[in-house]
């Protein structure tokens, strides 16, 4: 009886029981690791992590200082703040922003119309129960005629203005009603009711912030914020909160224009980069439509660099 034993093929790669053995220590090995990871963790976060900063609310702002807060307030309340004359798409009070000739702003139109004394004084105090006297205050101002009231705020910011901006230390004077609406509507605001009263929305969920984020650009606090963070327009600086979006990975191309001219100098700036961005998202976009830039790795060859083995290969086969 003849066998037929099938060829042994050729060993192409060593038997791994030919080499040699030493002892191991996983769980050691996972320790050290471990440990060098978190310490390695720990230095970093300390070195370059993102503060965690408290929100801003309104009732933060008010109570840390109520004089901004009233000075706030009344150029809402006598329509000279920077929202009042902000322009589309708040009011027709301003152009709005252009990007060439183009008047983006006014061609959109007012959108989100604000009154500024209604939305951020009149319409908070209305929606609360008020003692007598202030029911009284809010019924005279709304029944004196336009100069009277003009009257009556410009002799309070002017007392406000001698008295740094403490109300507390502004003297007696024919004010109106004037100081008794601030004096109540600030502490609305330091108990935590203005800032649910002035969100633009009914219902269980709000998502829609734009009263009291404006509200609170018009005071000085959260610009005096930004500054001490290097967030100012005239600053290079982003900041990451901790917790979620906006981080500064997405906003990096954005933010970027706006520390060189003419953005930064420029009263349009916003529209500016707004109308670059969209060119540069258009450049990418039709990038393979595009002569000339469409050639550029026939001219600069990264890819044959980046796979140059694959090349090799390819050459001597």
């Amino acid at each position: 009886m003849i066998s037929r034993l099938r060829p042994r093929r050729p060993q192409t790669e060593p038997d791994p029981y030919s080499f040699g053995s030493r002892p191991y220590d996983l769980v050691k090995e996972f320790v050290l690791a471990l440990v060098a990871v978190v310490v390695l963790t720990v230095v970093l976060a300390a070195a370059f992590s993102s503060p965690d900063v408290k929100p801003m609310t309104i009732a933060s702002w008010s109570q840390a200082d109520p004089g901004d807060f009233t000075t706030t307030a009344l150029a809402e309340l006598d329509g000279s703040s920077d929202t009042a004359g902000y322009g589309p798409p708040y009011n027709t009070a301003g152009d709005g922003q252009k990007l060439g000739p183009l008047a983006l702003a006014r061609a959109v139109g007012v959108t989100h119309p604000i009154d500024t004394a209604e939305a951020f004084v009149l319409t908070p105090l209305a929606a609360a129960p008020q003692s007598p006297d202030v029911t009284a205050a809010i019924s005279t101002w709304k029944s004196a005629s336009a100069d009277q009231q003009s009257g009556w705020t410009g002799a309070y910011s002017d007392a406000l203005t001698k008295a740094d901006g403490d109300p507390a230390k502004v003297p007696a004077g024919d004010y109106g009603p004037v100081p008794t609406m601030l004096g109540q509507l600030t502490r609305q605001a330091q108990s935590g009711s203005l800032e649910g009263q002035l969100l633009s929305e009914t219902g269980f969920y709000h998502s829609d912030y734009t009263l009291p984020l404006l509200f609170l650009a018009d005071g000085g606090d959260m610009s005096a914020q930004a500054q001490t963070q290097h967030l100012a327009g005239d600053q290079w600086g982003m900041m990451n909160e901790v917790g979620n979006f906006p981080g500064q990975v997405w906003l990096a191309p954005y933010t970027f224009w706006y520390q060189i001219s003419p953005y930064k100098t420029s009263g349009n700036g916003d529209a500016l980069v707004w109308g670059t961005m969209g060119l540069v998202g258009a450049v990418l976009l039709f990038l393979p439509l595009i002569p000339g830039l469409r050639s550029v790795p026939r001219y600069i060859p990264v890819y044959r660099l980046i796979w140059r083995e694959h090349y090799r290969s390819r050459a001597k086969a």
